[in-house]
């Protein structure tokens, strides 16, 4: 995020962290993104974008259970914040503003 707005890749996973709730981790998150849009997505760009985020305060993070199925290892859930859910909000309506503008296109 730069200013006062949010980056397209920050703006879907944030989206996605919104929707998946207490499943907001890193694969997860690279999962649905991949099939929701079918956009190949980096784990590690996830990470990247998320840790960024939680120092802007937009999203915050806790460690989950340990489960046999990662070996024994903790998840990193994330969650948006109340800051983070305004910045979405204020994003969808810039958005929709613009949208609102472009003429009704004819296809011939």
């Amino acid at each position: 995020m730069k200013g006062n707005y949010l980056g397209e890749f920050e703006e879907l996973v944030m989206l996605t962290c919104a929707y998946l709730k207490d499943e907001a981790y890193g694969i997860n998150i690279v999962e649905e993104i991949k099939s929701k849009l079918d956009r190949s997505v980096r784990l590690s760009a996830v990470h990247m974008t998320l840790y960024r985020l939680e120092d802007k305060k937009l999203v915050e993070s806790h460690m989950g259970g340990s489960t046999t199925q990662r070996g024994g290892r903790r998840k990193r859930i994330f969650r948006i914040t109340s800051a983070g859910m305004e910045m979405l909000k204020t994003t969808q309506r810039g958005r929709i503003s613009l949208w609102n503008q472009v003429p009704e296109l004819k296809l011939n």
